[in-house]
Order: C-alpha cells, then structure tokens, then sequence
C-alpha cells in the first residue's frame, strides 16, 4: 500500500510543479523570432502493481498565441510577440485536481503508517 501511495504522490508532485510552472509563466513575452514558453503537461502511466509513474512530460505549441503588442520592447516590426498558449482556467482545473490527489495520497500514506504501527503494538503485547 505504501509503495503505491509513495508512487502516486511522486507523480501528483510533478504534476503540481508543472502546473506551477505553466501558471508563472502564462504571461511570458518571447519576441517572433523565438519559441514561445511551452506549457509542460504530465503524461501519467499505470503501473502493473497498481501505482502509477510519469511516463513524459509532453510540451505544448511552441508556436504559442501570436499578439499584436507594439509597445512590447520585444515586438517585431509589425508589432507581434509571442505568448504562451496556456488557458489559465484549464490550469487552475488541473490544479485543483492534483492538488486533492496528492492530498488523498498523504492520507492513504498516513493510514497505512498508523495500521502497520497499531499491528506491531497488538504483536508486542
């Protein structure tokens, strides 16, 4: 139970820091002769004895949202920058959902822990 909990929380933890990662960078400005920031989204696989791991992180468009921004010092000449094509909604989402898996795990993890400890009181009685 604890390996597949660990598994699980190692898996939501890298799912949080992308997401982290996309949101503080949602506004990241990148000149057209540039990629834009790639969003990082986590590709998560079962495992055979019920865990999970991160298969790959897969990146999103590098071609990003162009936008007309010609006060931008990054502007092209026709004044066009680059932006990331992240959805802030669908982040916050996500967000909210590896946040309460993760959540579900540390009490999985803290449940296993206090019955083996309850186990090993009842074998020194």
């Amino acid at each position: 139970m604890l390996r597949i909990a660990s598994s699980s929380l190692g898996m939501h933890q890298t799912w949080l820091d992308a997401l982290a990662n996309n949101i503080a960078n949602i506004n990241t400005v990148r000149p057209m002769s540039g990629k834009a920031f790639q969003a990082q989204m986590v590709d998560a696989q079962a495992r055979p004895d019920g865990g999970v791991d991160v298969a790959s992180i897969v990146y999103g468009d590098p071609n990003g949202r162009v936008t007309y921004s010609p006060d931008n010092p990054l502007a092209d000449a026709n004044g066009y920058v680059r932006l990331p094509d992240i959805d802030m909604g669908s982040q916050m989402s996500q967000l909210v959902m590896a946040q309460r898996g993760f959540q579900a795990q540390v009490q999985v993890t803290k449940t296993a822990q206090d019955t083996y400890s309850s186990a090993l009181q009842i074998g020194r009685s």
